[in-house]
């Protein structure tokens, strides 16, 4: 069966009430799909595990949420297993609070990076990041450091094709695997890594609320990597644990988790250097053009990555005078 097809009723999940979006999703997964969700919520069981946890109260925040999807992938990973992945916002009017967050009372968007395990005609595994920061920003209760990028509705592909994609991925797999491996080399210093040979001068790194996106290679450089690089000189990439696949000029990642670090050099996100060893999940879309990474959709588990060093967000949201019950 077409892996695209089993997730088409996830496309029902706009203008729907919960009880209809409860019937899409018992079309979509297995009864035992492992559900694993980004921070706060859990890894659970079945579809009810996304309903119950997320859906739920985003219904009941946006009774007339939207789910606007721009990215549409498909491929097997190196173990020969079937994922689809989607990027795209939760849209609607943000009417009531939202897991403590204030309702604006104004259209608010949540951007989401989902991937979905296939097997026959059901989805067996879901791996999910919601950027919550991002809704905290556009209600004004961000906590904690502003980012060093620039924060905005991060587009879809500039080729408006996201929902078309089709063809060989081996090419565009080929580009972004040989980038990783250069970016394996950050230690021996930036012409080490390549990044002319691999990124277009005019790409776009869309990274995730509290990092923000960037512009070009220097861009990349500055509003990212030279800070991330610096705070956690011995990250180290878990591609072996993750999916890593391809369509035509796209490549999706995901991995629970996708990295491994300690936070030891210079400060990061207004975080000090406590020595903290840590994991990063971390779902990635990326568009070749040519040979060369022109666009780079990036989800950061933040609010995972806070709680591993200590920082319970939502707390100090509600402590600052910014959060609701």
């Amino acid at each position: 069966m077409d892996p695209k097809a089993v997730v088409q009723p996830l496309r029902t999940l706009s203008d729907c009430t919960l009880a209809q979006a409860r019937s899409a999703l018992g079309q979509v997964f297995a009864p035992d799909a492992l559900i694993q969700l980004g921070a706060p919520w859990v890894t659970g069981t079945g579809p009810d595990a996304w309903a119950d946890q997320a859906l739920a109260p985003l219904y009941d925040a946006m009774p007339d949420a939207e789910r606007r999807t721009w990215i549409e992938m498909a491929g097997h990973d190196a173990a020969g297993q079937m994922w689809v992945g989607h990027g795209g916002h939760y849209m609607g009017q943000f009417s009531a609070p939202f897991l403590g967050i204030p309702a604006t009372h104004r259209l608010a968007a949540i951007r989401f990076h989902e991937f979905f395990r296939i097997e026959g005609d059901r989805v067996v595994e879901m791996q999910a990041i919601w950027d919550i920061p991002e809704l905290m920003m556009q209600a004004g209760v961000w906590p904690l450091a502003p980012s060093l990028g620039r924060e905005w509705l991060v587009p879809g592909p500039a080729t408006q094709d996201g929902l078309t994609i089709a063809g060989d991925g081996t090419h565009a797999l080929g580009i972004v695997g040989d980038m990783l491996t250069g970016l394996g080399r950050s230690r021996e210093g930036e012409a080490a890594m390549e990044l002319p040979r691999y990124w277009h001068p005019r790409c776009s790194w869309y990274g995730p609320a509290g990092i923000g996106t960037a512009r070009g290679i220097r861009g990349f450089r500055q509003h990212h990597q030279i800070p991330f690089l610096d705070a956690m000189p011995d990250r180290r990439a878990l591609m072996d644990q993750g999916h890593f696949f391809a369509e035509g000029d796209y490549v999706g990642f995901t991995a629970w988790p996708g990295m491994e670090m300690t936070l030891s050099g210079a400060n990061w996100l207004g975080l000090p250097a406590t020595g903290q060893k840590m994991t990063m999940r971390s779902l990635d879309f990326w568009r070749v053009e040519g040979d060369l990474i022109r666009e780079n959709w990036v989800l950061v588990d933040l609010l995972d990555v806070y709680a591993q060093l200590g920082v319970d967000v939502f707390a100090r949201m509600a402590a600052l005078g910014g959060g609701q019950a």
